[in-house]
């Protein structure tokens, strides 16, 4: 049989099973069409739709990025404690989304001063076209507009987690990404994307350089800070790297985490248009390779060979650089924009590791302070949005997310603890936290 289709396969042109998809897509369709009298705005709103959830699959993917790049930085002994945060941070951020963090970010007409609003807890389709979400580029529907920023709802607080690996207390890194996710992030995201006072002031950030990137930057430098460096990490010496287990790991997530950002970019223009995505997608790209390019050259020149623990993260900084202006810069621009922000990164990893904040990863370097940058770009590449206003959304979310980070933190610390015991840092928090290994000897156990 096995050989009877493959020959029967080879026959065929690829031209004519082309034809045949089309035909097999396009029939349910248009039997849909004659029978419903499907109207071209119709039509208009299911692209919309499917184009956000399909933004929104890319972003959830994102989340496996962020695992491989943590873990693969870090070493092998804390793999599997590095896994459980990251799956434990998705999960919780979602439902915490769905339970208050949605109508916090998008209180409705509820608000006090702009600055705090609530519009209840859970989720509620709204009366009226039903559920239909408007926008000036087009329109989706309730749910999908949950299920989109949703998924940016858990990027912030798995920022964190990467800069406070391998010695933090399981459960008070738990407690506090789920306070961090549920109240603070939607707070700080209504004051732009929910209508409040930042928008109202002009600022902008198109998909989150500062909303996203730089709200979870500021709490990652806050928990690295109160942690203190790993052991063995700065001697009287000087700074002795601790270099991760897996850079294929790391050179994979990297990856991934591109590919995802054309969901969190591009699903940002929020609809199909054609025009706008595109030009999303293009400022995108050059401002990642852009960034690769940067952070190549400088850790070139500084090191005297090239990194690619800095090359990786220097893509990530250029897509981290372009994500507040995606959509208002010039193609140039965001080549600029990305390529500085490979400068950036090398630069502040090296400032982070000299002040003694251990941070595995990269974390605070590639999301708050490319974030910042990315931000106040916007003020410097875009004739229409003052650098002025930009600056001062980056120092009211700097102070906010900063103070509600510290209260968090500092409560934890004093009543569960944050850090391990020098014991069990030493010996794995694989171990110690969960009782496994990632990677087993089996040589060992068959023996």
């Amino acid at each position: 049989m096995k050989k009877f289709i493959h020959n029967t396969l080879s026959h065929f042109d690829i031209k004519y099973l082309s034809i045949l998809f089309i035909v097999l897509c396009a029939f349910p369709t248009s039997a849909y069409s004659q029978e419903s009298h499907v109207t071209p705005e119709h039509s208009l709103f299911v692209v919309n739709n499917i184009w956000m959830l399909i933004s929104a699959f890319l972003v959830f993917i994102m989340h496996l990025g962020f695992a491989t790049v943590e873990s693969g930085l870090s070493r092998s002994k804390n793999t599997v404690n590095i896994l459980f945060k990251n799956t434990f941070i998705v999960s919780m951020g979602l439902l915490t989304y769905a339970f208050i963090g949605f109508n916090l970010m998008y209180p409705g007409d509820f608000s006090i001063g702009n600055f705090f609003g609530f519009a209840g807890f859970g989720l509620s389709m709204p009366e009226g076209a039903a559920g239909l979400i408007d926008y000036a580029g087009g329109n989706y529907t309730y749910w999908t507009d949950f299920i989109f920023q949703a998924m940016f709802a858990a990027t912030a607080a798995t920022i964190v987690s990467g800069a406070v690996a391998e010695r933090v207390k399981l459960s008070s890194f738990l407690v506090f990404s789920t306070i961090f996710v549920a109240i603070v992030y939607p707070i700080a995201g209504s004051w732009k994307w929910g209508g409040g006072w930042l928008d109202q002031m002009g600022f902008y950030d198109f998909a989150g350089s500062t909303l996203v990137h730089s709200v979870g930057g500021w709490g990652a430098l806050v928990g690295a800070y109160l942690l203190g460096p790993r052991l063995g990490k700065y001697t009287k010496s000087g700074i002795k790297p601790i270099p991760g287990h897996s850079m294929p790991l790391v050179c994979i997530g990297v990856f991934m985490l591109w590919l995802g950002w054309y969901g969190f970019n591009g699903g940002s223009v929020l609809s199909a248009d054609p025009g706008p995505v595109s030009f999303v997608f293009v400022t995108t790209t050059l401002a990642a390779a852009a960034g690769v390019i940067g952070a190549m050259v400088l850790s070139w020149i500084i090191f005297k060979k090239p990194d690619l623990s800095m090359v990786l993260n220097g893509a990530l900084a250029g897509l981290v650089g372009i994500t507040a202006g995606a959509d208002a810069v010039g193609i140039m621009s965001s080549v600029i924009i990305g390529f500085i922000a490979g400068f950036i990164v090398v630069l502040s990893v090296t400032f982070f590791d000299k002040i003694k904040i251990d941070d595995p990863v990269g974390a605070i370097s590639v999301h708050l302070v490319c974030g910042i940058w990315g931000t106040l770009a916007v003020g410097i590449f875009s004739a229409e949005h003052s650098l002025f206003v930009q600056f001062v959304g980056v120092v009211a979310y700097g102070v906010f997310t900063l103070l509600s980070a510290l209260v968090i933190f500092l409560v934890i610390k004093m009543t569960m603890g944050l850090r391990v015991t020098n014991e069990e840092e030493i010996e794995g928090l694989d171990y110690s936290e969960h009782g496994m290994e990632s990677y087993p000897d089996f040589q060992a156990i068959a023996e």
